[in-house]
């Protein structure tokens, strides 16, 4: 690895980030174009992408701001030639990496709206979600299954459907070129791109980015985000959905390192992490779980001081393993941000984790808690709600507030909260209620205002004795039963006459427990005996996942718990 110390710093000076924040016409739209205003060292490359050469060790190649402008005007230019004017929705499905971002940058500059589509969407399910969204065109990388599925469907069928490598290999120079009025200026409450939820309850929601609401929240980011002239962001996130996105807007802003990844899994993660050195890493649980698992990456970790993780909140299981590694710079004090002053300390021994619940839905993570190698286990605890959100409340049915301590539905108010569902006003209206967004969570609230997150309101399992919630159940067999669960997810299934739903657990064992060929009764008894001592429901079954299929996951990573409902409806029935 090179010294990073010794090159020129990309990060924006910290007057320009503080003009940032109150720059009324900013927002996700033309933050790009803000950045290169506001940052002397534009031409400085702060964005790295990555592939590995054919002796296998990792190639990083860096982009600066101007780069990044010239790419996007290149491929705006080729939308442009094909038609693509403002507010017309275009598809783009395009392997992860930095790739998408420079679409979104396109079509954005053009006044267009991206639908961005996780390449991994099976292509019956994206036919369908492309048809709903009414996308005027398709870019792809491999456009076969697409084309074939229009073929037997011709009327769906969008004004062009075309290669990424097209878009790619456009000569700018020969077309008619970009618009008058370029770029495009946009109202606040402009859409700047469709995000798809995983699809774990279902066909995918279309959740609406608009220009400012993507933006409100991010601003204090911009002086308390770290964002030294040694912190380098490796960024796990899917950089087709609204996490990648949001990291990727404010590491623009901030000037901030960032290799931005085309892929999550810990084979190809863990040789980028060494050769990077980030010292902040952003992922969903995925990779975390999967760089917990095992032998820590001790090398690829060794400067990361910040784990960052957003979406479904992690297991602390995992997060305990995590926070070992690493070191804490000076005065990294406080959650998401480094203190305007550093505190007189020495630099500590491992790293924080925070633990940021949020969603598409919410624009950014909205709860934040921090574990640091000191903290107390506090399971399911997501913390104090974030300066954006004017109020946060855990309602009733009937949208009345419930008192501290008892369960009900989590519920924001916010300006980051999407605008709603894309040609869907009445699934947006079923998640407004009482002035509130249901995020589609069940929690509690303490006495102390902290908020702790229990299960998806989907997951929830109704069994005889009351309400069972899985996340609670999940890490107690992560946390407890670590020597033999190396992953779970736990679902209700039908019991018998009577029963209701009854608790059972997919688990993927860990290597030495799968070498000793531990059986599923093992596990269980295991399972409900530490269930037992943490005051949980037991769980009725074990089934041990030995495959990929048997813990089946969405696009974006998240475990079909549907698909797994489906798979053992019967187990207690017989039917």
């Amino acid at each position: 690895m090179s010294d990073h110390s010794s090159q020129q710093s990309p990060v924006a000076p910290l007057a320009a980030r503080e003009r940032l924040m109150t720059e009324p016409g900013l927002g996700a739209g033309n933050f790009l174009d803000h950045a290169i205003a506001a940052n002397p060292n534009r031409a400085v490359p702060f964005a790295f992408s990555h592939h590995t050469d054919h002796r296998g060790a990792v190639v990083l190649r860096g982009h600066s701001l101007l780069d990044l402008a010239a790419r996007r005007d290149r491929y705006a230019a080729w939308y442009h030639a094909n038609g693509v004017r403002p507010g017309e929705p275009v598809a783009v499905v395009v392997a992860e990496g930095l790739e998408p971002l420079l679409h979104f940058l396109a079509l954005t500059a053009l006044g267009a709206v991206p639908a961005l589509v996780n390449d991994a969407m099976r292509h019956d399910v994206m036919v369908r979600y492309l048809d709903h969204v009414g996308v005027v065109g398709v870019v792809a990388d491999d456009t076969t299954g697409l084309a074939a599925a229009y073929r037997r469907d011709p009327q769906r069928r969008p004004r062009f459907l075309a290669l990424a490598a097209e878009v790619r290999a456009f000569d700018a120079d020969a077309s008619g070129g970009l618009p008058q009025a370029y770029p495009y200026r946009h109202a606040a409450d402009d859409v700047v791109a469709l995000i798809h939820s995983s699809g774990t309850t279902g066909t995918p929601k279309s959740t609406m980015l608009a220009h400012r609401q993507f933006w409100d929240g991010k601003q204090p980011r911009m002086v308390r985000f770290p964002a030294e002239p040694y912190d380098r962001l490796m960024s796990l996130m899917p950089h087709t959905h609204a996490g990648g996105l949001s990291y990727f807007l404010t590491a623009t802003l901030l000037g901030l390192p960032t290799v931005v990844m085309a892929d999550w899994r810990r084979t190809v993660v863990e040789p980028v992490m060494e050769a990077f050195q980030p010292t902040m890493v952003a992922s969903f649980p995925r990779t975390f779980v999967e760089l917990a698992t095992g032998e820590l990456p001790v090398k690829g970790a060794a400067r990361v001081h910040s784990w960052f993780n957003t979406g479904d909140s992690a297991h602390y299981g995992h997060i305990r393993r995590l926070v070992q590694l690493g070191e804490r710079p000076a005065g990294l004090i406080r959650p998401w941000l480094l203190p305007r002053e550093k505190a007189e300390q020495p630099a500590l021994p491992g790293s924080q984790f925070v633990d940021g619940l949020g969603s598409s839905e919410m624009g950014m993570a909205l709860f934040g808690q921090v574990t640091t190698p000191e903290s107390a286990r506090d399971d399911r605890c997501v913390g104090k709600p974030l300066e954006v959100v004017r109020r946060a409340a855990v309602l009733d049915q009937d949208g009345t507030e419930v008192p501290d301590g008892t369960v009900g539905l989590l519920a924001v108010d916010t300006p980051s909260r999407t605008p709603g569902y894309w040609n869907d006003a009445r699934l947006t209206g079923s998640f407004e209620l009482a002035g509130y967004w249901l995020t589609g969570d069940v929690a509690r609230r303490d006495a102390e205002g902290r908020f702790h997150h229990l299960d998806r309101t989907v997951d929830v399992i109704d069994t005889a004795a009351g309400p069972v919630y899985s996340l609670p159940v999940e890490e107690v067999l992560l946390a407890d039963c670590a020597e033999l669960v190396q992953d779970c997810s736990v679902v209700g299934v039908p019991g018998g006459p009577g029963e209701g739903q009854r608790p059972i657990a997919v688990v993927r064992l860990q290597a030495a427990a799968e070498a000793a060929e531990v059986g599923a009764d093992e596990v269980l008894d295991a399972a409900n005996k530490a269930l037992a001592g943490a005051g949980l429901a037991a769980l009725a079954a074990v089934r041990i996942a030995r495959t990929a299929e048997d813990l089946p996951l969405g696009p974006t990573g998240k475990v079909l718990k549907r698909e797994l409902r489906t798979r053992f409806a019967t187990l207690f029935t017989g039917q």
